[in-house]
């Protein structure tokens, strides 16, 4: 029998080793890899259990507003925004914000403004003329056009939307949401969302400022709503008095019942034999009354006959761009309502007789064409709650806009878009320091 060589023994040896050795590597690296992947997956659960820590926080801020406007927001008071939690609200360990525009401030804002916002701020799609929708900044006679031709009932687009690709048909009727002007033709997406692509009225850092002015110069989307209205109602639920064909006797009725005998008879005599009117800011020019005075009577009075008066255009809160839409009212003037406002917030909520003053008597023709129509109102119904949310550590960002009705008595919420896909909206401040400083604290 031949003794075995000993060097082929350690050659096998060697083998052996470095299969084993091969082997190790695979398998660490097999678990480094799964480690690794567990890692990423523990990171990502993480992030979702941060982010429905922030779709909660944006519930628990939905019933909030809900709150406010109940208890601050009744018989269309726009909700002092000072009264109420607005930004960083902590809900647990995550926390919302109430993304909101400021148009009282001289001074263009480069950080976002938090706050609800008022629909009746706006113009509302389906009650604003060709006039008015011209007057917008950046609108197109096209497009002014075509808005109208969505909504009319005997519109004859209809040819137009049936050679685009692919084709579809003029609606015909009122527009139900702000974003259905997507829809119609002529309207490109740099004229909705202008230069604020995230909607949250700053310019921010990603977005493009094309006329290099440092302003988020925003598109059409920001000043239309189709929401506002209000109830055709007095307080107390009864029929207002209707300025189209004033009864007289209750003209007389109302005038004694708030002021003393001598001087109902002083405004029923200056009035005269007068019993129709275009409007209550027409009415309160015609009758001599104070501010003060109007201020008593005016949620008794009205034009419209239905059940909800539409589209008024709220002169406490409405942006100048919007302002320069009413008839009559220039650039000039709606700088001029928005300083006289911004001075004397305690007398502006009563009723529309500030404005008289707020343009002058001098301006009295801008005034007759102004109230010509029944344009105007200081009541809001109709409110935006614009929540954004991060969870634990600023992570999980998310972000919904509800709108909230309040014309039948209670806060009802008619829309709800989730807007978390156009990107951070809280502003750099509150990534550089609040969110900063919480992740600091991991």
């Amino acid at each position: 029998m031949r003794p075995a060589n000993p060097v082929r023994r350690a050659f096998e040896r060697g083998s052996v080793l470095i299969i084993v050795l091969w082997i190790t590597f695979g398998l660490v690296a097999v678990t480094l890899y799964f480690a690794n992947s567990t890692g990423f997956e523990l990171r990502a659960s993480d992030n979702r259990v941060c982010a429905l820590a922030a779709e909660q926080a944006i519930e628990a801020g939905a019933r909030y507003a809900a709150y406010v406007l109940a208890n601050h927001g009744t018989n269309g008071v726009l909700p002092d925004y000072t009264t109420y939690y607005r930004e960083a609200v902590p809900v647990g360990d995550a926390h919302f914000w109430f993304i909101g525009r400021n148009y009282d401030s001289q001074t263009p804002l480069t950080q976002p403004f938090f706050a609800l916002v008022d629909e009746a701020s706006k113009l509302n799609l389906n009650s604003a003329n060709t006039n008015m929708l011209d007057l917008l900044p950046n609108m197109t006679q096209e497009l002014s056009d075509y808005i109208i031709q969505w909504r009319s009932t005997n519109s004859t687009g209809s040819q137009t939307y049936a050679a685009l690709h692919p084709p579809y048909l003029c609606k015909s009727t009122n527009f139900e949401t702000v974003d259905e002007l997507r829809l119609v033709y002529g309207a490109s997406r740099e004229l909705l969302e202008g230069e604020d692509s995230n909607r949250n009225g700053v310019l921010d850092p990603d977005e493009y400022d094309q006329d290099r002015n440092n302003l988020a110069d925003p598109g059409l989307l920001e000043y239309f709503t189709v929401y506002s209205r209000e109830p055709n109602l007095r307080p107390d639920g009864s029929q207002k008095f209707s300025l189209r064909n004033l009864n007289t006797d209750q003209l007389t009725s109302l005038l004694q019942t708030n002021f003393d005998a001598s001087r109902a008879s002083a405004i029923r005599a200056r009035l005269g034999n007068t019993t129709t009117f275009a409007s209550p800011l027409q009415f309160f020019m015609r009758s001599g009354m104070t501010a003060d005075e109007f201020g008593v009577i005016a949620d008794n009075l009205t034009v419209a006959s239905g059940t909800y008066i539409v589209g008024r255009v709220n002169v406490t809160t409405a942006s100048p761009a919007v302002l320069c839409c009413l008839p009559g009212i220039t650039t000039d003037l709606a700088l001029q309502l928005v300083s006289y406002r911004d001075a004397n917030l305690d007398r502006i909520t009563n009723s529309i007789a500030w404005v008289v003053e707020a343009i002058g008597q001098n301006n009295d023709s801008v005034l007759q064409t102004l109230a010509a129509g029944d344009y105007i109102t200081v009541k809001s119904y109709q409110f935006t709650a614009d929540i954004a949310a991060v969870g634990p550590y600023g992570r999980g960002y998310r972000r919904v806009k509800y709108i909230f009705d309040l014309s039948n008595g209670t806060p009802t919420i008619l829309y709800r878009q989730d807007l978390s896909h156009l990107g951070w909206a809280l502003g750099r401040e509150v990534r550089q320091t609040w969110l900063v400083a919480k992740g600091a604290t991991r």
